[in-house]
């Protein structure tokens, strides 16, 4: 069974993307925070991550940064508010993936993860 773990201070996020994972066969962890995240990447053979790129206390490109330097080249699809051209080009830099625009069409994120992760 393939993981994902849910990076997002809001709740509500979680609970959506818990919900069409947990649907779609996936074992889903969540997490509120950057300590949080970096605990479930380290003790848990994660498949792919989604993650919030505002988040109090570490934010998403620091979160990203220190799963590259464990894990290498685990899927990352950062979700965000704003599209902050210098913070979506860093993002790039440390390997995301790909970005979702919140709000964001849950199909289509749904359908971009089941891409990357059953082909």
């Amino acid at each position: 069974m393939k993981k994902i773990l849910i990076v997002d201070d809001q709740k509500g996020i979680r609970l959506l993307l818990n919900e069409v994972f947990s649907r779609e066969g996936y074992k889903v962890y969540q997490a509120s925070n950057g300590v949080e995240a970096l605990n479930i990447v380290d003790n848990e053979e994660i498949n792919c991550v989604m993650l919030d790129m505002k988040i109090p206390g570490m934010n998403g490109i620091e979160i990203l940064k220190r799963i590259r330097e464990k894990k290498h080249q685990m899927p990352v699809f950062m979700m965000t508010a704003f599209e902050e051209e210098e913070i979506l080009t860093e993002a790039t830099q440390w390997g995301m993936t790909k970005y979702f625009r919140k709000p964001f069409n849950i199909l289509d994120v749904r359908d971009e993860v089941n891409a990357l992760l059953n082909d």
